[in-house]
This record gives C-alpha cells, structure tokens and sequence, in this order.
C-alpha cells in the first residue's frame, strides 16, 4: 500500500521546515523532498529604505547568524560608496570586521556541533529523545563537563561579537566603508589574558580537543558516518587569491566532485553570469546552480564540508595540520560524505580561534583610521563564508540613496538540493522495506539535514518555532497514523 510520511517541521534547526517522504506499494521511497513552508520576503521590506540602514536591517532575518548578514551587507555597501572590496578598506577597519567575523564563526560552530548535533553522535540516533539533547549532555557524567566548555566557548565567541560589533546580537559595528569602532587596550587584554578559561589560548585548547573528540568518534564509527548520507556534487566557496581558506574575503572557486575546476578566481561583483536561481512550486526556497552545467547538474555544495574541499590549504598552524590529516583520509579528493561536515566544521572552530589570537595581538586594532570612501556607485556585492556557508548580499540604489533591488542568496538557499538529496539517501536507506516507521528513522532523516546546520529563517527570510509531527497517509491520502514530539 502506498503511503506518504511527513516530518513537520524539523527539529534542532533553526527555522520551519517539513520532509514529505512517498513510499510505493513495495514500501520502498519513491519520491523526498524538503519543504520550506516559511515565508517573509525580506528583499522586499528592504526596498525603499536608506541604503545605510541595510547592515543593520537585514540582521533581523536571524538571532543565530546576525553578524554574518551584517557584515555581507556591509561589505557590498563598500562598493557603493566607492571603498572598493575587501582590503579597499583603512587597516583598522577590516582587522576589526575579521576579528568580528572569526567571533561569530567561532560561537557558532561550538553552538551547532555541541548543542545540537553532538547528541546524536554521542547517545546515538536510535537513543532515547528524552536524554537525546544538550540536556541530556549536561546530566551525563561522561559528558557534563564538555556541555559547560561548550556553553563557555559560545560566550567567548559572543563577547568578541560585542568587543567589535558593540551588541552581541544585532550589533552596529560595520557601517559603509569601515567599521564605527575599535579596540580598546582593555578588551585586548581582556581577550588575551582574561583568568582561565575566558582567554584565546583556552579557547584555542579547547578547539583542538573538540577536533580531537571527533576524530576519536570517528575512528570508532566510520562506518557510520562515512555512509551516512554520501553522493557526490559541486562544492563552491570563497578563497583567498592564493587559493587559501579565507572566511571574510576572497574570490569564488567552483570544483567538481572529483576536484576538477569548474571555475576560479571570479570577482563576486560579476556573480550573476556564474550562478542562476531555479524555483520550486513546493519550496519558498530557491534552488541555485551553476549556470555553465545547468540546472541538473549546476547544483552545489557549500559550507565547512565544500570550503575544504576548494582551498588549497589552511593560513594557521595547528587548523593545517588537521587539514592535512582531514585531506589524506580521502586522498586528497573532495570530500562527498555529507556527516563528514562536522569534522570540517571543527578544523574552522580551530581555524578561527588561531586566527582571534592573531588579530587581537595586531595592533592596527587599536588605531583610530576607521572609515574610507570614494566614488559613489548605484550597485554592489557582498559575499562572505557565513558558518553555514556562502552569503551572497546584492543591492542597488537610486539617486536618492534608497534601496531599489535586494538579492540575498544565503548559505542554507545555497545547499538546498543537497539537503534534499540527502533526505533522499537517508529516506531510502532507512525506509525501504520497512513496515513500521519509527522515531529514529525519522530523527535519521533530521540527521541528514542538520549536518548543514541549516538556517531556514534566513533562507526564507522568516521566523517559526519547531514541534515535530509526523503523519502517515496511504495512496488516497487518507490519514492512518500520526506521532507527534
């Protein structure tokens, strides 16, 4: 009998989103999608408004991910009033929007892979989901004290995210040109020698054990997480023009599952003739590609996963070390195994924190040259590598300086077909056969999705909370059973 499975929506990701899942008469999946049942249409609300008042505005699209849309918006504001791009700006101004970034990658790396994928790593997928959370964490014994390091990693971050954006969430740091703020001697030593463990080098401590418990875990259970969900696609990113992993600035690499280029060395300004949007009758969310394969074959990775899988190597000591070992386990090709995201997501944890010491002991920070200008121009790109992947911002303005186009192409819109292609593997390999649908199958499912830490408010540009409801139908869509939690 044919039957139609929803999962509505997914939990432990940030947004509103739902998996209809459609078995054939033999039990087997015929067809998978995820939907993106939100919907707010920023890029509209911004129209009109001072183009000055976008680094600000679009941070709203989410609590978790504000600097990073902050600081995209900024940077294609740059363009417009002439700052040019990336290392157009006063030395000052892009050490302190770096230092703000790496922050923000920090906190929310150690807030995705200890609060809400850990869980299913350390108790299992099939464990019980009342002990299966960060709670469950924090009253285990065995992992008690890694839940506190966790929280005080996430603080750490957050208290950069302050020093240089002025707010933890929803800062105003990056304004058009530069930065409206620098660091004081007193936040720098803050930051340096604060008592234990509120320092960097704890911080930095703490990060190479994080990569370490990983790739403990993982060569105890590589089975399982190597074929978890694994199928090969495009992976497109920013690096440096030396072919480094450069979170902040760079120029746009495209390479094929195999690690061909597709493309390299792109100015983002000219993004439009690389990648195109498809839309989806099911979906709010777009579906972009690369235009040169076209739409079957265009579609891409990004993130942690695609971004070490582009850059040539790491610019900080211990983070390429870990690169090396994390390139040799797949000899040195892309990486196409989809869990395989956490253990990346981990050497960009180290990365960051290398790269928070670093600038803190720059002393460009504490000068006063914050803000450059020029020209004035009626269009500019901003792009950046968002935790969650590439950030595309893209606006125009008129001779009255008010927003006449948005275009937000976000990390979680960018990995769209694979979410659904893993949703797709998983479902299949879970579902197939079986008779009985239970609740790991489904938290399987949800596994599959929340290795791309997804953002679907910002996808959609929306807000929503998450139970979890799961309804069984059969071919006459007549409801047969339901589970909620």
């Amino acid at each position: 009998m044919a039957q139609k499975i929803t999962i509505e929506p997914v939990t432990r990701v940030e947004g509103h989103g739902k998996v209809t899942i459609h078995l054939d008469d033999q039990g087997n999946v015929q067809q998978s999608r995820l939907h993106i049942v939100e919907f707010r249409g920023f890029e509209r609300f911004v129209q009109g408004r001072p183009y000055w008042e976008a680094p600000v505005l679009v941070q709203r699209l989410c609590g978790i991910c504000p600097v990073s849309h902050h600081l995209a918006a900024a940077k294609a504001l740059d363009v417009i009033v002439g700052a040019g791009t990336g290392h157009g700006l006063t030395p000052t101004g892009e050490k302190m929007r770096r230092l703000m970034h790496y922050g923000q990658m920090f906190q929310s790396h150690a807030l995705h892979f200890f609060h809400l994928a850990a869980p299913d790593l350390l108790f299992g997928y099939d464990a019980n989901p009342a002990i299966r959370n960060v709670i469950g964490l924090i009253i285990t014994p065995e992992y008690k004290d890694l839940a506190v390091q966790a929280v005080l990693m996430r603080k750490f971050g957050q208290e950069i995210i302050r020093a240089t954006a002025g707010k933890k969430i929803h800062g105003t740091g990056a304004i058009p040109g530069g930065i409206n703020k620098n660091l004081s001697l007193e936040e720098k030593n803050e930051f340096l020698n604060g008592p234990d463990p509120m320092n960097i080098d704890k911080m930095i401590a703490w990060a190479q054990a994080s990569v370490d418990l990983l790739k403990d875990f993982h060569s105890k259970n590589a089975a399982f997480i190597d074929n978890f969900s694994m199928f090969p696609s495009n992976h497109l990113s920013l690096v440096r023009e030396d072919g480094a992993l450069d979170l902040y600035h760079g120029v746009l690499k495209a390479v094929d599952s195999e690690g061909n280029v597709i493309f390299d060395g792109v100015d983002y300004q000219n993004y439009t003739d690389y990648i195109e949007e498809e839309v989806r009758s099911w979906s709010y969310m777009k579906f972009p590609y690369i235009k040169s394969l076209g739409k079957e074959k265009g579609w891409y990775r990004v993130g942690p996963l695609a971004r070490l899988n582009t850059a040539k190597f790491i610019p900080t000591p211990m983070a390429q070390k870990e690169f090396e070992i994390y390139k040799a386990y797949t000899n040195g090709k892309p990486n196409n195994m989809c869990m395989h995201n956490h253990w990346a997501r981990l050497i960009e944890l180290l990365h960051s924190a290398e790269m928070i010491k670093l600038l803190l002991n720059d002393p460009d920070l504490m000068k006063n040259d914050l803000v450059t200008k020029g020209k004035k121009v009626s269009k500019g790109v901003g792009l950046i590598e968002a935790p969650r992947g590439t950030l595309f911002h893209h606006y125009e303005i008129n001779e009255n300086d008010q927003i006449t186009k948005a275009n937000l192409i976000v990390s979680t819109t960018n990995n769209n077909q694979p979410m659904n292609e893993s949703v797709n593997f998983i479902a299949k390999k879970m579902m197939n056969g079986q008779k009985e649908i239970t609740e790991p199958m489904m938290n399987a499912v949800e596994i599959g999705i929340r290795a791309y830490d997804p953002c679907l408010s910002c996808a959609t540009h929306a807000l929503g909370k998450m139970p979890l409801e799961i309804s069984l139908y059969n071919e006459n869509d007549q409801l047969l059973d339901r589970m909620k939690k």
